[in-house]
């Protein structure tokens, strides 16, 4: 990367981290995402939870390592801005609900990204994790369930490849969609592995 082009992603990851717009949340706002031109993988997930939030660092908790194992990869290279770009719909945590995390805030997507896929150019395979990075990455659902969604990959393979989330909560999901694990995962990880 040369230099000026490093010193302008550092100057807009700057700016993206020093974002207020979202200054009533409960813990206040503090982007977390990773992002680098150079990167081939994205991440495209809902918002951070209460543990990253605190940890500042994204998939750093057991919903993170079933990512991974998902993915084929370590943490080495997840890690890697220069490999894997991590961009959640919402940038900040949120706050908790009655039941969970409230969604991504309104205000995030439209502001920061497509700033940021455009500083990505070589982006060539987007995991995307959960329904408002599904209405994003590839449209509202006509009728159709998150499972029929992620049945049809194929159709948006191999530059898109709608997941459920990795989080422990989805384990009954994962028991009765097997082929998830059979059929997806195999194709996915392939895909990953082309890229790296």
């Amino acid at each position: 990367m040369a230099a000026s082009s490093h010193n302008d992603i550092e100057q807009f990851r700057a700016e993206v981290r020093g974002c207020n717009i979202c200054n009533d949340l409960p813990l206040g706002p503090r982007p977390i995402f990773q992002i680098d031109p150079r990167a081939r993988i994205l991440i495209a997930g809902q918002a951070p939870g209460r543990i990253t939030h605190h940890k500042d660092r994204p998939f750093d908790d057991p919903s993170g390592e079933r990512l991974r194992a998902w993915m084929g990869i370590d943490r080495d290279i997840f890690y890697d801005a220069s490999k894997v770009a991590i961009v959640p719909m919402g940038l900040c945590f949120p706050g908790t609900g009655k039941s969970g995390d409230f969604a991504p805030r309104a205000e995030c997507a439209p502001t920061w990204r497509a700033k940021m896929l455009a500083r990505m150019p070589d982006i060539a395979c987007i995991l995307v994790i959960g329904c408002y990075a599904l209405d994003w990455h590839i449209g509202p659902p006509k009728k159709a369930s998150l499972t029929s969604v992620v049945q049809d990959w194929e159709t948006h393979a191999p530059a898109l490849w709608p997941m459920p989330h990795p989080s422990p909560r989805n384990n009954r999901w994962l028991k009765t969609n097997p082929w998830f694990e059979s059929d997806v995962l195999p194709a996915l990880q392939a895909r990953i592995n082309s890229l790296l």
